[in-house]
């Protein structure tokens, strides 16, 4: 009995006539029938602008182009550019029910654009769903990511993948904060040191748009002056992007930052966030409630508004080379963002790489350097230990440190804590002929013998232990260490010096900073934590290991890594030295010493375009199966001055082992084959690459074969 009749009680039976009556309202609507949400059969499609332009998220060659779905009336009002949206993909022409394509798997998507009429001439189906009227893809970052896409002859898809955060429900429903006044211009500060630096940062405030390439004065100064960059753009009313490595340096950037402009002023983009506080914070940039960004490599996509600088740090870092297709690299990105948004560009760095010195050798940017004078007053003192050196030291022969850096430690151990760098982590890494010094090799593959915890000989490629190795040069049965890890040096340290703490930053373990107090930090190339008051010395050790790197880059690298070591040692007015055992006599090794990496990366330069390398010339990899690349190269169409390379071997990965990023399955034979052409073909070569790779994907059934267009390394 319902309570109509008077009768009260719990439940349904004793509601409310006010409930009762809503209940047979919802039940009378329930029977009207209604078109299926997800293919809106029968539904009425919006007055205006009925036609939606659709990205699918399919990142395949073949499918990199729009779709055009009908828009029911139901989310005419939601269905804008730039939202998320659902759709059916995959129905063939024949299923066609009541003027609506059916079937096909739904898949996500991003809605481009509305139109009045479509290109297609047969019946469309329907948009499925509205994920969210958040608009995340503006025609800013559409314009971009078409234009990286391009470059790298990849997909837009995957690149909006790399460009827009996954979706989070309680970070849209937040309100984003009104977006503060712009601050006063800041003053010039430690940019004063540099001959162009004032004008630079009052060019950023004043609305300009300089572009400059920063070789920056060694110490921890760096972040306090892109920080001051940041504020001079911000006082201009404008935007402000900076990209970094890694984490470390974006929470250095990070208090710069807040230490400059205070609290809820700009955002900071890492992994290390999480993805709801991440993608909030990419909101609050996107809604214009925060001008400046912060952030590693995924940030270079960050859709800041109203952009005024664009700054890049570390560029040579490899960090900066995103793994994912079409793998891009953050400073190229910047690079296309600059043209794009016509806003102002810093790429700065204590080294030098040879794409910097092509900016400012093509006046495409300034260069933005400090005098010779101040050079010297800020970096420490660097002196060599060369092979001959080596080989009349009886200190080194016993032990591999040269008598000069046992003396630098000692002596810097008096006044603060000594930086030690290692090319390697682990234990013994690699081994040679104790007499000959000749390389020791597995007897079965040839691959590099190492021993492992100070364990038996083992192979680093095919994993035989070798019980009875002898050297194929000389007979001899010693074997000594190529390249000491970072464990093994540490535990040499301490013996020399038992009364000091020996502290190691590596990959298993990165330490962000060390106290100001004696001790010996032992840490691999790119892990050294930042002293308090700076390091008092710094050893490089087995420079040659580095230098001898079967890569275009080597010495460039080497330079680049030498040179973030020694910014942390106190500058030579103070006691600060650093000891590099290698070769004098090379190119890397005099620019350490002179402190001149723009000098070297000039050189390079020449040299590079006198052979025809990049940064000259563009260059491609293509890599797979012997046949597929075969195949591939047959049927692609390259420009007409465009000259193959190889193809050539591809070292195979041993079984057990990690895959790198592109690289051949382990146990399977690759080859690879280098594809250059000189400046002006670039977008050509790209052109006709991902035509051909489509086209591939298109027949199906082939082996993958693997496109990269400006490979990080080519050997």
């Amino acid at each position: 009995m319902s309570s109509e009749n008077g009768q009260g009680g719990g439940g349904a039976e004793g509601a409310p006539p006010e409930q009762l009556a809503l209940i047979r309202e919802s039940v009378r609507d329930a029977k009207v029938p209604r078109a299926k949400p997800r293919t809106w059969r029968g539904a009425a499609l919006a007055k205006e602008l009925p036609v939606a332009r659709v990205l699918v998220d399919k990142g395949v060659l073949h499918l990199d182009r729009y779709f055009d779905y009908a828009v029911p009336a139901e989310l005419d009002e939601q269905a804008q550019p730039g939202v998320r949206v659902r759709v059916r993909f995959g129905a063939g022409r024949h299923r066609v029910r009541e003027g609506r394509r059916e079937g096909g798997g739904l898949i996500d998507g991003f809605l481009v654009e509305r139109r009045a009429e479509s290109d297609y001439s047969g019946p469309l189906a329907a948009l499925a769903q509205v994920v969210s009227p958040e608009p995340v893809l503006s025609e800013e970052l559409l314009g971009l990511a078409r234009a990286v896409a391009d470059r790298y002859a990849g997909s837009l898809a995957d690149v909006l993948q790399l460009a827009v955060p996954p979706r989070s429900a309680r970070a849209e429903r937040r309100v984003s904060p009104v977006p503060p006044a712009p601050p006063a211009p800041p003053e010039a500060g430690s940019w004063a040191r540099y001959e162009r630096g004032a004008a630079f940062i009052e060019s950023l405030a004043s609305g300009g748009t300089p572009r400059a390439v920063w070789n920056a004065l060694p110490g921890p100064r760096w972040s306090e002056e892109l920080a001051r960059a940041v504020a001079a753009t911000l006082a201009s009313g404008r935007g402000a992007l900076v990209v970094v490595p890694d984490g470390r340096a974006a929470a250095r950037v990070d208090a710069a930052l807040t230490a400059q402009l205070g609290r809820g002023r700009h955002a900071l983009l890492t992994a290390d966030a999480g993805p709801e506080k991440r993608y909030g914070q990419w909101l609050a940039v996107r809604r214009g409630a925060v001008r400046a960004v912060v952030g590693t490599r995924a940030a270079m996509f960050a859709p800041v508004q109203n952009l005024g600088l664009l700054a890049i740090w570390d560029d040579g870092d490899d960090s900066h080379s995103e793994p994912h297709a079409p793998q891009p690299h953050a400073r190229d990105v910047l690079l296309l963002r600059a043209a794009l948004d016509k806003c102002a560009f810093l790429l700065g760095s204590w080294s030098c790489t040879v794409e910097a010195a092509q900016l400012v050798e093509s006046g495409w940017a300034r260069p933005l350097a400090a005098g010779r004078e101040q050079v010297r007053r800020s970096a420490a003192l660097v002196r060599t230990v060369g092979d001959g050196d080596l080989a009349r030291d009886e200190a080194a022969r016993a032990a591999r440190l040269p008598t000069l850096a046992w003396q630098v430690v000692r002596d810097g151990l008096r006044h603060g804590p000594v930086l030690v760098q290692v090319p390697r982590r682990g234990y013994v890494p690699r081994l040679a002929c104790a007499t000959c010094r000749a390389p020791a090799r597995c007897l079965h593959c040839s691959g590099p013998l190492e021993a492992r915890d100070a364990g038996a000989l083992q192979c680093g490629w095919c994993g035989r232990e070798e019980a009875a190795w002898h050297c194929p040069e000389c007979g001899s049965f010693r074997l000594r260490a190529q390249i000491v890890g970072a464990r093994r040096t540490a535990e040499e340290l301490g013996r020399a010096f038992p009364a000091v703490p020996v502290r190691t930053s590596g990959r298993e373990q990165v330490l962000d900073t060390v106290p100001g107090a004696p001790a010996l930090v032992v840490s691999t190339p790119g892990a050294e934590p930042v002293a308090e008051g700076g390091y008092a010395a710094a050893l490089l050790l087995d420079g040659w290991a580095m230098l001898g790197r079967p890569d275009l880059r080597a010495g460039e690298d080497a330079l680049r890594r030498w040179l973030g070591a020694a910014a942390l040692v106190r500058p030579q007015g103070d006691g600060g030295t650093v000891v590099v055992v290698a070769e004098p006599t090379l190119r890397p090794v005099q620019a350490l010493v002179r402190w001149d990496p723009v000098g070297h990366a000039v050189r390079e330069l020449a040299d590079r375009a006198e052979l025809g390398f990049p940064p000259v010339s563009r260059m491609a990899a293509v890599s797979g199966p012997v046949q597929a690349v075969a195949e591939f190269l047959a049927a692609v169409e390259l420009p007409p001055d465009a000259e193959v390379l190889g193809p050539v071997p591809v070292p195979v990965v041993p079984a057990g082992r990690p895959r790198r990023t592109g690289g051949p399955p382990p146990g399977e034979q690759w080859e690879r084959a280098l594809v250059r052409v000189p400046p002006g073909s670039g977008s050509a070569l790209a052109t006709a690459l991902k035509t051909a790779q489509a086209a591939r994907m298109v027949r199906g059934g082939g082996e993958p074969v693997r496109v990269r267009i400006d490979p990080p390394d080519i050997g």
